[in-house]
């Protein structure tokens, strides 16, 4: 698909999990056949591009982030016919198609690996990241895995140690190398020549691992230490000039983002790195910080960083976080209006909105009652660590399950029939019960839903300019639970305003007369008068002012 500049301004972005999303062949995994049958359902929701979770060939230790031959699809997504089949599927549909892309490591299983831990005189023995032991035979150094233990595995091959800030399975390729480099820029080739629309980069603060003495070796995890060195961002533009603003395409990363300045430096247009950035947080972080008035603060820092010079990408959700409506939201009793609330309040802020599959129909958290139906590499390690440091079986499988991935990763409830229609097979996670209440085949009859509601947002903001190009202003309180903000264009403004909380909240505002259009709301009436409006539990409420 030929894109115009700046064209992905004007994008609403859904994320597939492929695993989860549908199964087509029986097997109880989704596959790349299962993504295809449903991109009518796509299309009707009004979704104008499909970033999908990785599917090349991989060993899945972590779920398709560990990839053993980038040119290759994994066998249990299908084949590369299949791929090309959804990618013409999707054009025919006016979907792009953004693939993930992983290039601050591979699995240890792909060839490049496996000739380099041979020796460290044969042509591949640079492509990773090695170093002696440390005098006492340990680790380099006490960098510890995000997943856990050491960031070092020795082998006795070599007689060195691989650096890995991810699983030991997934070894840190060497971007210092100036072959491998080419390598890698050589493998996005191999997909722009295939039609591919954009990319997601997964994790790409720390390919300058600042090993020379840059790095702040006091730090526990390597990837706290070496993130945002401008080596790497001199790898991101070096990637960006060769192999992606040839053919403008869409780009957006998933980095750490401390300050502003590392927003501005990753998504400025002058510094030519990325069109948008997904700054990273781990789910335990999230889940214990995350606040209404730490939203605003950041809301508001984030539009004056960009405002002149740069885009967000907007997300609630995504492959790595808890369910949006079970974190931010109440998933019971005030479901369905914090669900529609969550979504007007992502779809009316200013950048390109990105929906995570099963968020459009509000669908929740799964928590699992035993470790051993966990799959998530990381919620696994999160538990024997509790276990580990003192904590009982009870509590450490109490954090587990509000932290696990899995939250994210459980089948797509399709309808109510078995297996809520994900697969005839049973499913390699399991189904959340609520399918026979949450699900697509249901709330596509209901006027009233999520999904409905989902697909106005998406609408109002392909017809209405002022949802993707107009000023946002906060008028909010900085305390307290409601974000209030105006969007404004030219002569028209628009009020956005969000209660994010279980109870019933007053917000005064002078533009708020009693007779502005409601655009859109999760109530049927809007209690509205002079200068103020009662907001009730989780009510949003959208009124051209």
């Amino acid at each position: 698909m030929k894109q115009e500049k700046d064209w992905y301004k004007e994008l609403v972005i859904y994320q597939i999990y492929p695993r989860s999303f549908k199964d087509g062949n029986g097997d109880g995994i989704g596959d790349l056949k299962g993504m295809t049958e449903k991109l009518d359902y796509l299309k009707e929701l009004g979704i104008t591009a499909v970033w999908m979770s990785p599917v090349y060939a991989s060993p899945n230790v972590d779920n398709g982030y560990d990839i053993s031959d980038y040119r290759q699809i994994m066998e249990e997504s299908g084949t590369m016919e299949d791929w090309e089949r959804f990618r013409d599927k999707a054009h025919e549909r006016g979907i792009a198609v953004i693939m993930d892309l992983v290039l601050n490591h591979s699995s240890d299983l792909h060839p490049w690996f496996q000739e380099s831990k041979k020796s460290k005189d044969n042509p591949y023995s640079d492509y990773y990241i090695w170093r002696d032991p440390a005098p006492d035979g340990g680790a380099p150094n006490q960098w510890l895995s995000v997943f856990g233990g050491s960031a070092w595995e020795y082998v006795e091959e070599r007689g060195q140690y691989y650096l890995h800030f991810f699983a030991k399975q997934q070894p840190d390729l060497n971007w210092d190398n100036d072959e491998a480099r080419e390598k890698i820029f050589d493998i996005i080739r191999f997909w722009n020549d295939r039609g591919v629309d954009g990319y997601r980069v997964d994790a790409i603060s720390y390919l300058d691992k600042g090993l020379d003495g840059r790095a702040d070796m006091t730090e526990a995890f390597g990837t706290a230490s070496c993130a945002n060195l401008e080596g790497t961002h001199r790898y991101i533009r070096e990637m960006a000039q060769k192999t992606i603003k040839p053919d403008n395409l869409m780009t957006v990363g998933e980095v750490i983002i401390r300050n502003t300045r590392d927003a501005r430096d990753y998504t400025g247009r002058s510094r030519e790195e990325f069109d948008m950035a997904i700054p990273f947080v781990p789910p335990v972080v999230e889940i214990r910080t995350w606040s209404p008035e730490r939203f605003k603060k950041d809301l508001e820092e984030t539009y004056e960083c960009l405002k002149e010079d740069g885009w967000w990408a907007r997300f609630l959700s995504n492959h790595d976080k808890p369910r949006q409506v079970s974190l931010y939201g109440d998933d019971r009793r005030y479901w369905k209006e914090s669900a529609k609330m969550l979504g007007c309040y992502l779809h009316t802020l200013p950048g390109t909105p990105f929906v995570y599959q099963g968020e459009e129909l509000g669908m929740t958290n799964l928590y699992l009652p035993s470790i051993e139906e966990y799959d998530d590499i990381d919620t696994k390690n999160y538990y024997y660590t509790m276990i580990r440091e003192g904590a009982s079986h009870e509590k450490a499988l109490s954090e587990s399950q509000i932290i696990s991935r899995d939250n994210a990763r459980t089948p797509m409830q399709w309808d109510g029939s078995a297996n809520a229609g994900f697969s005839e097979a049973r499913p390699w996670l399991p189904v959340n019960p609520n399918y026979t209440k949450i699900n697509a085949e249901r709330q596509m009859e209901e006027e009233d839903s999520v999904f409905r509601f989902y697909q106005k947002l998406i609408a109002l903001r392909k017809e209405n300019p002022v949802m993707v190009h107009g000023d946002f202003r906060l008028c909010c309180d900085r305390e307290g639970p409601v974000i209030a903000y105006t969007r404004s264009l030219g002569r028209e403004t628009w009020l956005a305003v969000h209660n994010f909380s279980g109870g019933k909240v007053r917000f005064d505002h002078e533009k708020l007369t009693g007779h502005g259009e409601v655009v859109i709301s999760n109530y049927e009436e809007p209690e509205t008068e002079q200068g103020s409006v009662t907001l009730r539990p989780y009510e949003t409420l959208v009124v051209r002012v």
